[in-house]
């Protein structure tokens, strides 16, 4: 019986090592598969990596891009913009680099603004075609 009692107290033990010296303290390093958890490298196919991701952009504070006269759209639907409202989404998009525009989208997100129906496949197609994240992440 005691036998028993040590082993599954040395078993815990064992396990306990194990889970602490499978993450470090960001809880983004694998050290036993020698792996690094990040979203900029999800490519969309994991999807614990895009939840992971959704979790830590929430946590972060919202960045804006110059364009702070965007907020005036907060709660709008994407369907009710005309091409004029369309445009100054478009004045922006076109101001900053491709590989900013996937933040940028989060942060309207994340303000409660919807991209205009008549700009997203410009949006897509400028992620997608992005150089330095080669795919929509």
């Amino acid at each position: 019986m005691l036998y028993l009692v040590i082993g599954i107290i040395a078993l815990g033990i064992f396990a306990a090592i194990l889970g602490l010296l499978s993450h470090n303290k960001d809880g983004n390093t694998d050290v036993i598969n020698n792996t690094v958890s990040s979203c900029q490298t999800c490519s969309g196919e994991d999807p614990r990596c895009e939840q992971e991701c959704m979790m830590e952009s929430a946590m972060r504070p919202v960045e804006y891009f110059d364009d702070e006269e965007l907020d005036a759209f907060r709660n709008k639907p994407s369907g009710q913009y005309d091409d004029d409202d369309a445009e100054q989404f478009r004045e922006v998009l076109y101001t900053m680099r491709p590989s900013e525009v996937k933040d940028w989208c989060r942060s309207l997100t994340l303000r409660g603004i919807e991209l205009p129906d008549q700009i997203k496949d410009e949006v897509f197609l400028i992620m997608e075609n992005d150089p330095v994240k080669g795919s929509v992440e």
